[in-house]
């Protein structure tokens, strides 16, 4: 649950839905609002009307009987009953009062009753969709004085219509839970909606990370998607394009160096002095080592190289009978089990880089694997000297080396690593290097482990 809400389709589902929630919630507030506006004007009108019916037809019954006819004809609402008290008035009417002796006419006397019924202030319990909540009523609620054409006084009570039962058997739990799983099911959907194309661009830039020569995105979708999805596609062909063309160029150049470089060779055996000739032979030796390594340094950027499962175990082993083969001591400890998903001869050249950088600086290499928490973890070994942790980093650097019994008297350029590093980062690993506590340095090189169908 924290991770898909630590993603952004997770971040865009929540916006989404609280957003909603939100907006719902205001708009009911202001519809519950405008709801009982409207019922407080309708219920004011309501009065005025029921108010001048009771006035008429009281002054239509004959003052014996009028007693017995309020007692009948009153409600709750609307009463019209016998002063008994003698309380002041207003000094002006209320717009109430004023709006029904305009109806009445000027026959009748009116005059609003300077304090309000004691029921205009008892709180009252709204149902809706928020709960039951006490509010008071606010339409309009007052005591009025009527003289009746034939001079006798009563008055005329307009208080608040009593309590609804009908909004008490409304079960608002339903309708909130269904709004709530409809709003988050269509949050849900709008946020897979927009985030899967970022997902599809993400995915493409870790394609091509492991592949340059992936197949293009399709230009599909909103307006928006395809124009990055072609922009995308362009970045790529212009990638590819770029490293086709240093990839050509230095091996061009590379082939155009080899020619003057070997009659140079042939030239130099002719020279007298034996000493001189020698060293002009390891110099030549030396350019022409950083001439190819060079070249491997650009291949090593290069990923035409089809991509296939591969068994680590196996490839340790075709490497490490090649080396033993070649003279050197190599000792490998362990077992991965697991495949990897890698290009063979660009996972080969990084293996035999490491392996021949132990053996030269180091007379023997002891390779370690082990397998666990997804990854393979290779460890290759040497017996030399190690290396000042100051210059652990700086190794990795291109040309850079050393100056120590790593230097060219042992042979190389200082590409090696480099190159190294380059095809694991291509193959989403990593490579490390440390001093071991025993003496001798340690390069540590871990690669993902291969799951099919992912």
């Amino acid at each position: 649950m924290k991770a898909f809400f630590g993603s952004m389709t997770g971040r865009v589902f929540l916006t989404l839905l609280l957003g909603v929630v939100i907006t719902a919630v205001l708009t009911q507030l202001l519809a519950e609002n405008e709801r009982q506006r409207v019922i407080e004007a309708f219920r004011d009108q309501h009065a005025m009307d029921r108010a001048e019916q009771l006035i008429t037809a009281t002054e239509t019954v004959p003052a014996s009987a009028r007693l017995a006819y309020l007692a009948a004809a009153n409600r709750p609402g609307i009463q019209l009953v016998v002063i008994n008290d003698g309380l002041p008035v207003k000094p002006a009417p209320s717009p109430f009062t004023a709006a029904l002796a305009v109806r009445m006419g000027p026959q009748y006397k009116l005059a609003t009753i300077a304090a309000r019924p004691a029921a205009c202030d008892v709180p009252r319990i709204q149902n809706s969709m928020f709960g039951p909540t006490e509010s008071q009523w606010k339409g309009v609620c007052e005591s009025i004085n009527v003289r009746l054409r034939d001079g006798e006084l009563l008055r005329l009570l307009v208080l608040p219509p009593p309590p609804s039962v009908i909004a008490h058997e409304t079960d608002y739990r339903m309708i909130i839970g269904m709004f709530l799983v409809s709003i988050a099911f269509l949050a849900y959907l709008v946020a897979r909606m927009t985030t899967r194309p970022l997902k599809q661009l993400a995915q493409a830039a870790k394609d091509l990370g492991n592949d340059i020569n992936h197949p293009p995105l399709q230009l599909s979708g909103a307006s928006e998607i395809r124009q990055a999805s072609a922009a995308f596609n362009a970045m790529q062909a212009r990638i590819r394009q770029y490293i086709f063309q240093r990839t050509q160029m230095l091996a061009a150049i590379t082939h155009d160096l080899q020619t003057p470089l070997t009659r140079m060779r042939l030239r130099l055996e002719k020279v007298g002095d034996g000493e001189l000739r020698d060293r002009l032979v390891g110099d030549l030796s030396a350019m022409q080592e950083m001439v190819r390594e060079g070249l491997d340094l650009a291949r090593s950027t290069d990923t035409t190289e089809a991509m296939q499962a591969l068994d680590l175990d196996s490839l340790l082993d075709s490497v490490s009978c090649d080396a033993t083969d070649a003279g050197q001591q190599v000792v490998v400890h362990g077992h991965a089990g697991m495949a990897l998903l890698g290009r063979p001869m660009a996972l080969r050249r990084c293996l035999v880089n490491l392996i021949d950088n132990a053996v030269k600086y180091g007379q023997r290499a002891d390779v370690t694997v082990e397998a666990g928490a997804g990854a393979a973890r290779i460890r290759v070994r040497d017996n030399g000297p190690g290396i000042a942790p100051g210059e652990l980093a700086r190794v990795f650097e291109p040309f850079y080396r050393v100056e120590t019994s790593r230097s060219r008297e042992s042979g190389g350029t200082g590409l090696g690593l480099t190159i190294a590093r380059n095809i694991a980062e291509q193959h989403g690993g990593s490579i490390a290097l440390i001093n071991h506590p025993e003496g001798g340095l340690e390069v540590s090189l871990v690669l993902p482990e291969y799951y099919a169908g992912t």
